[in-house]
């Protein structure tokens, strides 16, 4: 799907070919190389010859993973396997019993001289199976060498990840990449078994997202008329940006993502990062006065108007479409970094405080999360937001003076945690909180490989150190943030992403004990010959 020449195609897999060529048949010192790390790998004695004439046997329910693994096995055999009813060569089955010991994304595969088995309790464990047959492969199987048959060793691979939740943030606000890219995206965390792709849809610099019930929010909110360049700088691209996902084109992006068995998380900004809304219906917002959709970054002056029942029930129409367009279970509403001085000065929002006996801007906030997020709880779907929403102040704006804040966060949320002192992790999840932990000293891949280089990406534990054990099931897992701001490029967000996101995708999968990143490089020149193969680009540190 990604873009270039044929001219560059061509040169790029020549030198792949002669990198790897004497590789391609079999693994030349007999260990395979799969990232993330299994939790359990063993071998056997001999190899499985697998050849054109080899036969898949899988239940009906299993359906759309037969067909990936076909299509799989013809790119390199030059012929799909066909399917079988018994005595398949490999072998797709699902154990409802298995769910104890391999969870909702484990698996178990087997290779022996005679065949392959998968087993799984469920068809994403049986996915993950596959994903880690494909890193058993040939590295050139799926980019265009035919083989009349490849080995693979014999070995026992028993695996299940560490954590639920193991995402990629995309910022396409503030850069909008299109839905090419964000296949291309969903077909690497695949290959990693990365399940959850958040998707920040808006913010004050583009509404991304169609809304049929407020046409104005991708009709004005989706086009800014310059962007900054650079961090205090005064110097401007002097070009338009724009693009948003009709309701359609995001349908087709779900329907990829769920064939990846990947759950796509879309964020929708409130009550703050408003600029793009605010824009498009200058009655939402807080100070009652006329913008634009932002051409710099940072925090802005307005924030809704969520005094205002009218403003409150807009973004509760918002949700509504986005309930219906997303499956999953999850929406995340933001609710970072908002900027309360509008409030303060607003007399609508003061006797408002004053009638709901609200002793702060942070307790109005909390307040508002509140309603949203008890909205969502009875459309069935459940609220994240960034731990900004728990009213800590993270960032050491309020003062000594500040009011004591005295609302609480509804205990369903989950809390998204990006900023703060780290024991703000164990304060929420002692209260009974969810966490996803995306710290952004560890997880930001807008940040320089000097800040974040590869082994801190690698060496990031979503639960902190000395975290009691009763707690650590709810740290959920780690979210890798690609915010877009000075990220225009496709070509520079790959290198900002790639190869940090293997990273990411061991530390959310393979158990802390079995961790090696010394073994984990040696792995990753396997992937990166992949990634040279797609034309990704990805940053060599030296």
């Amino acid at each position: 799907m990604i873009q270039f020449t044929k001219i560059k195609y061509a040169l790029s897999l020549f030198i792949v070919i002669l990198a790897v060529f004497k590789s391609t048949n079999s693994l030349a010192d007999g260990k395979v190389q799969i990232i993330p790390q299994p939790t359990s790998l063993s071998y056997g004695k001999g190899e499985l010859v697998l050849n054109q004439k080899v036969c898949i046997q899988a239940p009906a329910e299993l359906q759309s993973e037969l067909e990936l693994l076909q299509s799989l096995l013809q790119k390199g055999l030059s012929r799909g396997p066909k399917q079988v009813s018994k005595n398949g060569d490999i072998q797709l089955m699902l154990d409802a019993n298995r769910l104890s010991t391999l969870g909702e994304e484990g698996y178990k595969l087997l290779v022996e001289e005679e065949g392959i088995k998968i087993t799984a309790a469920t068809s994403a464990g049986i996915f993950y199976g596959i994903q880690s047959i494909r890193q058993l492969l040939p590295i050139t199987f799926e980019y265009g060498k035919q083989y009349q048959s490849v080995k693979i060793p014999c070995l026992e691979i028993i695996d299940r990840p560490r954590f639920p939740w193991r995402a990629l943030m995309l910022d396409e606000s503030r850069h909008f990449k299109g839905k090419e890219v964000v296949k291309d995206l969903l077909d690497q965390m695949a290959m990693l078994k990365m399940n959850t792709f958040h998707w920040h849809l808006t913010d004050d610099q583009g509404w991304r997202i169609e809304i049929k019930k407020y046409p104005k929010l991708t009709q004005i909110g989706s086009e800014r008329k310059d962007t900054q360049i650079s961090r205090n700088s005064e110097l401007r691209t002097g070009e338009p940006h724009s693009g948003f996902y009709k309701q359609d084109e995001i349908k087709e992006i779900l329907e990829y993502a769920k064939r990846l068995h990947i759950k796509v998380v879309p964020e929708i900004e409130m009550p703050g990062h408003a600029t793009a809304a605010i824009a498009a219906y200058p009655w939402v917002g807080a100070m009652e006065t006329p913008q634009e959709v932002a051409v710099t970054f940072g925090k802005f002056d307005d924030s809704f108007q969520i005094a205002d029942p009218k403003v409150v029930q807009f973004l509760k129409d918002i949700l509504d479409e986005v309930i219906v367009l997303f499956p999953g279970a999850v929406i995340h509403i933001g609710g970072d970094e908002v900027n309360f001085k509008p409030w303060e000065h607003s007399a609508k929002v003061l006797d408002f405080m004053k009638k709901k006996e609200l002793a702060s801007p942070v307790d109005l906030q909390i307040y508002f999360t509140n309603e949203i997020s008890n909205y969502l709880d009875h459309k069935g779907k459940r609220m994240m937001g960034w731990n900004d929403i728990m009213g800590s102040d993270i960032h050491d704006e309020r003062g000594e003076d500040a009011a004591a804040v005295k609302q609480k966060l509804a205990k369903s949320t989950i809390v998204h945690f990006w900023k703060g002192d780290l024991n703000l992790i164990n304060q929420a999840v002692e209260e009974g909180y969810d966490v996803v932990n995306s710290n952004h000293w560890d997880t930001y891949l807008d940040y320089t490989y000097e800040r974040i280089p590869l082994s801190k990406s690698y060496a990031f534990d979503p639960v902190p150190e000395g975290l009691n054990e009763q707690y650590k099931s709810h740290i959920l897992g780690a979210g890798a943030q690609m915010w877009s701001e000075w990220i225009p490029t496709v070509a520079q967000m790959q290198k900002q992403i790639f190869p940090r996101l293997a990273a990411y995708a061991e530390v959310g999968w393979t158990p802390a004990e079995s961790k090696d990143f010394t073994r984990f490089k040696q792995n990753l020149e396997q992937i990166k010959r992949r990634w040279e193969f797609l034309g990704i680009q990805f940053y060599e540190e030296q």
